[in-house]
């Protein structure tokens, strides 16, 4: 596992907010705990028939 684990490429999540899309590893704790607590959903719409 260890092996596996040292040949692995760091991945950077970034969020969208007001707009500009950040790196999330460029913010304090505060707003890292926020983005744990967001909740993210899929908004399905209604077709008319």
């Amino acid at each position: 596992m260890a092996a596996q684990e040292s040949e692995r490429t760091k991945c950077q999540v970034y969020s969208r907010v007001v707009g500009f899309i950040t790196p999330t590893e460029n913010w304090n704790k505060g707003k890292l705990e926020e983005f744990k607590d967001r909740v993210t959903y899929d908004q399905v719409l209604e077709q008319a028939e």
